[in-house]
């Protein structure tokens, strides 16, 4: 079994909590944000775990596989996209299983920043300039590294 862990500092903060029982064997995504606005908010992983310039410099999304950005069940996607997150304007609360992020080997999210962004991520089909490379999800509200959790 390995565990990965995210604080999330900005504008919202929050504890992401990533699980995966083998190699093989889709990521748990789970958790609570506080502060997110009512709606959707894009949740994607950023190839760089480097927070110097706040979410900034984290990079574009995780796209090892040079992919167009997607939905988190499509075959062509980002490995990083992982949708959206809904609030109700209360705790948001996190619940996600991916098959395509891991904890070990080459699609390894640890070392990495999760980002979640201001508006929705239309998923690359929105049509705007940016949905096939950012989901058009706008802002960077809040980011963390993701590292490795005790056991």
């Amino acid at each position: 079994m390995a565990k990965a862990v995210c604080v999330l500092k900005g504008d919202v903060s929050g504890s992401i909590f990533f699980e995966q029982s083998n190699a093989t064997a889709p990521v748990t995504v789970s958790g609570e944000i506080t502060g997110l606005s009512k709606g959707k908010h894009g949740f994607h992983i950023h190839e760089f775990g480097d927070n110097t310039n706040g979410c900034t410099s984290a990079g574009a999304h995780f796209n090892p596989l040079q992919q167009t950005h997607g939905a988190p069940g499509d075959a062509v996607r980002h490995v990083g996209d992982l949708g959206n997150v809904e609030s109700d304007g209360g705790v948001t609360k996190v619940c996600i299983q991916d098959k395509q992020i891991s904890l070990t080997g080459e699609h390894s999210i640890v070392g990495r920043t999760l980002v979640v962004h201001a508006d929705p991520d239309d998923l690359g089909a929105g049509g705007h300039e940016l949905s096939k490379t950012t989901g058009n999800a706008g802002a960077r509200i809040a980011c963390g590294v993701i590292g490795l959790a005790k056991a």
